[in-house]
């Protein structure tokens, strides 16, 4: 009888582990005769920054039956409802960019175009934030829960949120769920290759083994162990573009009784942004920085006179922004920072990979044998294409009114992406519209004008009067955009005063389990 198809993955982590659970669970669910390994080593060391998700994760987590509140508990994890810019724009202006559609729960009139309460309230000079459920939970710092009289839990509305979290402790709360995968704790001290074709066909381990395999992933992060050191994939940078290449990452404790923000918050710098990503017991945090402007020695030094208190720096993290021309070589695939890196601005990464995999195992999985050239070339054109647009997407935040300093001068003139340029020009002739990005994805979330919408009209760049115009070709459509909005407002002020406050909700989860 036949071996299993070894799957081995190489990398734990978050992106190591969501890959070993979405192919371990569909090759399941596929009648597939496949095993999986993770190789990790306990040797290697994890800095604890703080990492968020989209809201794909929890998508995931429904998918696969897996209970959020048991991941509150067991990892220490917080709500993400978007995302809060402070200084972005300019100096002293802040907006949010909730992570919810309002238009999913509205029964659009026959032949209304995608987006229009959205373009209704560029139109009406009202903030697009406003609409949403959770823009004012992020003012509020609340959770899309409410208690019922009963004492239990009470989701407010059918949107997605997403989670802040501890990776590491991420990646053993999946290791959990992950049903016979098997854990080898080693390090790679070599690899084996197949000397016609050129695939991988075992590792050589510091514990004297030998690890075979059929089909490899690279989830060893910046490493890259097996992509790169042994494949030598080729690399397309996105340095020009996406101007920062160092981060700075620190702490900063939750003190009792402070109430938790529900947000990822990206505070812009004079070389870059701080992120701050709430835990229940501390934010991770750090400033990513262009060392073309700031030494490590200055960035510590601006981030204590912001923030008015003294930091500890937990690590000098340099790395290259980009993505690997190819994610899929031979019997080798890439996921997760082996696979691209950007910017940690719109948590790109963990979404990425939960994306890519469902893509992946959706599409592509089979036994290795009967994975084609066709396969591979198809899989690298639409993950290509997933990650140029999220690096279009986070190139356009750095379209802002600051020019106070030499690397906000810089960036205007000198790094915005043909395709940021191209795009902002023709939504200044037309309102963004769903139709303006193409599915590549089979449907799986990509970025859409979801998330545009919010940081478009928080950092100016939809002209109202093309919004206006649009708006007046049917006044019925207006008026049913301006009724439908001022009802969305009023009902989720509403709801959010009902709202149990961050805190309050992760103390009643960790306490009474739902």
């Amino acid at each position: 009888m036949a071996e299993p198809a070894h799957f081995v993955i190489v990398g734990g982590g978050t992106a190591g582990w969501l890959t070993a659970f979405i192919i371990e669970d569909s090759a399941r669910r596929q009648k597939l005769d496949i095993r999986v390994s993770v190789v990790e080593s306990s040797k290697i060391p994890t800095v604890g920054v703080g990492e968020g998700s989209t809201a794909a994760m929890r998508v995931l987590f429904q998918h696969f039956g897996i209970d959020e509140f048991e991941f509150f508990r067991e990892t220490g994890a917080t709500f993400k409802l978007g995302i809060r810019h402070t200084d972005w724009r300019r100096k002293g202006f802040t907006y949010y960019g909730p992570i919810d559609d309002p238009h999913q729960v509205v029964a659009a009139p026959p032949g209304a175009p995608s987006d229009y309460l959205n373009v209704y309230c560029v139109a009406a000079g009202r903030k697009v934030q406003d609409m949403h459920l959770f823009g004012p939970l992020l003012e509020q710092k609340k959770a899309p829960y409410a208690k019922k009289a009963d004492g239990s839990l009470i989701a407010l509305g059918p949107f997605h949120h997403a989670f802040h979290f501890d990776q590491a402790r991420v990646g053993k709360f999946l290791k959990s769920k992950s049903k016979g995968v098997a854990i080898v704790d080693a390090v790679i001290e070599g690899v084996e290759r197949d000397g016609e074709s050129g695939d991988i066909t075992a590792l050589q381990l510091d514990t004297g083994e030998r690890l075979e395999g059929d089909f490899f992933i690279d989830a060893s992060g910046f490493r890259k162990r097996l992509i790169v050191k042994e494949l030598n994939a080729p690399w397309i940078s996105y340095q020009k573009e996406l101007p920062v290449n160092r981060a700075l990452p620190f702490w900063l404790d939750i003190q009792p009784g402070e109430e938790i923000n529900n947000y990822t918050h990206a505070w812009a710098q004079e070389a870059g942004w701080i992120w701050q990503i709430p835990t229940q017991g501390r934010y991770g945090c750090g400033y990513v920085y262009s060392d073309e402007f700031k030494t490590p020695e200055e960035a510590k030094r601006e981030v204590e006179a912001t923030l008015g208190r003294e930091i500890e720096v937990r690590d000098d993290i340099r790395f290259q922004i980009g993505r690997l021309e190819n994610a899929w070589i031979g019997n080798c695939l890439a996921v997760g920072l082996s696979s691209s890196f950007l910017e940690p601005l719109e948590s790109t990464s963990i979404h990425g990979t939960i994306v890519q995999m469902m893509l992946f195992t959706q599409r592509y999985l089979k036994l290795p044998q009967a994975m084609t050239t066709a396969d591979r070339a198809d899989y690298n054109r639409r993950v290509g294409r997933q990650v140029d647009d999220f690096r279009t997407f986070v190139n356009t935040h750095y379209v802002t009114e600051r020019d106070d300093t030499p690397f906000w001068r810089n960036v205007k003139a000198e790094r915005l992406h043909p395709e940021t340029k191209e795009r902002l020009a023709h939504w200044r002739r037309e309102m963004p519209r769903r139709e303006h990005f193409g599915d590549f994805l089979d449907g799986l979330p990509h970025v859409e004008t979801q998330l545009h919408y919010p940081v478009l009209d928080g950092l100016g760049l939809l002209d109202p009067a093309v919004a206006q115009a649009e708006m007046a070709k049917s006044p019925a459509l207006r008026a049913f955009a301006r009724q439908t909005v001022d009802s969305l407002v009023r009902e989720y002020r509403q709801a959010a005063s009902k709202a149990l406050g961050h805190a309050e909700f992760l103390e009643h989860v960790n306490q009474h389990g739902r």
